[in-house]
């Protein structure tokens, strides 16, 4: 797969959590364009991060996160770093630790890795 069909396949797939992405998206890069897929993630991992501090529920991006986590598992070196650099390394970006927590949680041990990685520590 690629990192577009990536692109595609999640937006079809998460329909609200793409609302809030593009959104992001939008700001950044005045349009949502598929040459854009990489970094479509990105805003993807800010969307969430607006919804983990907003104080929504963990539970409502369980399948989310273990959609991207089987991605990357499956998935080639493209989507593997699409994943790890667009996607993980922006996610809980100032957020407290304690809104954090329950992300932490569910985000598979893979990505935990991932995240600990780039950043050294856990976001707790």
């Amino acid at each position: 797969m690629s990192v577009l069909e990536f692109y595609n396949l999640t937006r079809e797939r998460f329909v609200y959590i793409t609302q809030i992405a593009d959104k992001e998206h939008i700001k950044i890069w005045d349009d949502i364009d598929p040459d854009l897929a990489y970094s479509w993630f990105e805003s993807l991992a800010k969307a969430l991060n607006k919804e983990i501090s907003s104080g929504v529920d963990a539970v409502k991006y369980k399948e989310l996160l273990n959609f991207i986590n089987s991605n990357y598992l499956e998935g080639n070196e493209q989507i593997k770093n699409c994943i790890d650099v667009a996607f993980t390394e922006n996610l809980f970006w100032q957020i407290q630790p304690c809104k954090v927590l329950p992300y932490w949680n569910i985000l598979p041990p893979v990505m935990q890795e991932l995240y600990i990685k780039f950043h050294g520590c856990k976001p707790l």
